[in-house]
Order: C-alpha cells, then structure tokens, then sequence
C-alpha cells in the first residue's frame, strides 16, 4: 500500500478519534443538559443515556485503534501473520459491545414509557436511531467476521507459499 494512502489514513483515523473525544467530552453532555432544561422530565434518563453514548462512541475508539495497529502492520509487510487476527478480533469485539449498546437503548426505549413533549415524535425518532444503529452495528460485525476469515485463507496461502519458495 503507498505510504501516502497510510499517512492519509492515518490522519483520518486521529481525527476521527479526536472528533470522538471532543464529542465525548463535550457535545454529548451539553446535549443531554440542554434537552433535560427544554424538557424536565427527560432528567432521570440524562445520565444513563449519556453514559451509554460515550461507551458507544468508546467503542468506536478502540476499533480505530485497532485499525491504526493493522496500517501499521500493511505498512511493515506483516499482515498476513497471527499477530493480525488479535487486532481483527478487537475490532470485532468493539463492534459487538457498540451493537448490544444500541440493542439495550433500543429495547429501553421501546419498553420503556418515557415522556414525551408534544406529540411523542422524539421518543420515536430516537427508538429508529437506536433500531437503525443496531442493525448497522450488527451488519459491521458480520462483514468483520467474513474479512476475518479472508485474511485467515490469505494468511494461510501466504504460509504455503513461503514453504514451496
């Protein structure tokens, strides 16, 4: 892969993280104060929710990491080894605990009978963003899980090669 390709990866990954961190720290906490002043009674859900928007982002963090730490193994030449799969594996790991995340707020907002102002179009719309995050997150982990095992048949191929040579 040209070096160029990595250090532009590379740049997008640390600001994606950053963006994370920023939204971790900041957004995502004034967001939830501010609807809790427009709207007292969301108050009791402010600190559960948050909490699990910043794991869900978290998440995502750990999964960039991992991605970073696989660059830099395509950048030595040493992809197809073992060493590849723990990374992988962390990322599908993120992914599963980003998509439980977004299963419990789903089922919490589905069951749940939390008020609404209005006409109760926010608690809908949030229940589609969860539902909608979920499957994506659920779909992310399946098409990590086939890439895994591509790059076990490569790594594999890759092995015999260097046995015939």
């Amino acid at each position: 892969m040209h070096r160029l390709f990595i250090a532009a990866l590379r740049a997008g990954i640390v600001a994606a993280i950053l963006m994370g961190l920023f939204g971790q720290i900041v957004v995502i906490p004034t967001m939830a104060a501010d609807e809790v002043d427009k709207f007292p009674p969301y108050a009791p859900f402010a600190t559960p929710y948050v909490t699990v928007a910043i794991l869900g982002v978290a998440c995502v963090q750990v999964a960039l990491v991992a991605t970073w730490m696989l660059l830099d193994m395509v950048r030595r030449g040493a992809i197809f080894t073992p060493r590849a799969f723990r990374w992988v594996d962390v990322i599908i790991g993120s992914s599963i605990v980003a998509t439980l995340l977004a299963i419990g707020v789903t089922a919490h907002l589905a069951l749940a009978s939390i008020p609404s102002p209005g006409d109760g179009m926010d608690v809908i719309s949030a229940l589609f963003a969860a539902t909608a995050s979920a499957g994506v997150g659920a779909s992310f982990a399946m098409l990590i899980v086939i890439m895994r095992s591509l790059l076990r048949k490569a790594t594999d191929l890759e092995t015999e090669m260097a046995e015939v040579v």
